[in-house]
């Protein structure tokens, strides 16, 4: 099955929630938990087992993990593993980027099926150009994973480089971030078929303008149909649910709402109930 058809039957059965596994300190702290690997396990596996009968996806921040080494990827590899064997759709927020064999090697990492870190995607970088992606683009298209790459993000410092004009090339004055959607979504057009969607999605943040990314959405989705977006800031970083289909017009059909700190501030007790709430707004919400 492919990344594509996998998320269609996600959407369906578990809806558009992704739950962001984001153990930051003070939360470890609110939760009552040790700021350590132990705690990483902990709370990680908490958020499975709230969301897993509640929704329908999860988004390890993966460097919360890695910041205690050896030991924290190793509870990474234990709330993966579990996430999975859950049903949920897991997504590495890795934010990977190189170029040649290196961003191959991450792919190899993060989306090889049997691999101790598999997820069912992984987000990556594209400094260096979407082309230098190609590869992990095709790994994952192969293994059946996703690729969900940043595009339009939502830290005020990230602007000036997304909203430059290309100069050269196929995509020259176009935007950075039109540019990567363009060229994902011609990715996806080689390979995708009849598939509801595409195997690379696209990060848009749903805290920005994207009209003042060169995005305009009332049409974007028409000419891409399928294009996976995983839209992170609903909730703790502002942006109301409610609000989603104005804020992504012809794309909303793919959009992922992604919600980390506003759910997990209810704490292990309070987790399942917010969630719940949560997943009930998405879907009353027709995004």
């Amino acid at each position: 099955m492919t990344f594509g058809d996998r998320l269609a039957r996600v959407f369906a059965e578990g809806g558009r929630l992704c739950v962001g596994i984001d153990p930051h300190a003070h939360l470890l702290e609110a939760w009552g938990l040790p700021a350590s690997a132990d705690g990483l396990r902990s709370f990680g596996l908490t958020v499975v087992e709230a969301v897993a009968v509640r929704a329908g996806i999860v988004k390890p921040q993966v460097a919360f993990f890695e910041r205690f080494g050896a030991a924290g990827y190793a509870a990474l590899e234990e709330v993966l593993a579990a996430a999975r064997a859950a049903g949920l759709l897991v997504i590495a927020d890795a934010k990977r980027g190189d170029i040649g064999t290196s961003v191959t090697a991450y792919a190899e990492a993060w989306l090889t099926p049997g691999s101790p870190l598999e997820a069912d995607a992984m987000t990556a970088a594209a400094y260096q150009g979407v082309g230098s992606l190609a590869d992990a683009m095709e790994l994952a298209e192969r293994a059946g994973k996703g690729i969900f790459v940043l595009a339009a993000t939502s830290n005020p410092e990230a602007a000036a480089v997304q909203q430059a004009i290309v100069q050269t090339g196929p995509r020259a004055g176009q935007s950075v971030a039109r540019a990567i959607i363009e060229d994902v979504h011609s990715f996806n057009q080689e390979q995708t078929g009849s598939r509801p969607f595409g195997s690379i999605g696209l990060v848009l943040g749903a805290t920005v303008e994207l009209a003042d990314y060169g995005i305009d959405v009332t049409t974007a989705g028409e000419r891409m149909p399928g294009l996976p977006v995983l839209a992170p800031g609903f909730g703790h970083q502002g942006a109301r649910v409610e609000d989603a289909s104005r804020l992504f017009g012809s794309l909303a059909g793919g959009v992922i709402v992604s919600e980390s700190r506003g759910l997990l501030s209810a704490g292990p007790r309070g987790l399942g109930d917010a969630v719940a709430r949560r997943a009930e707004e998405v879907r009353a919400a027709h995004v």
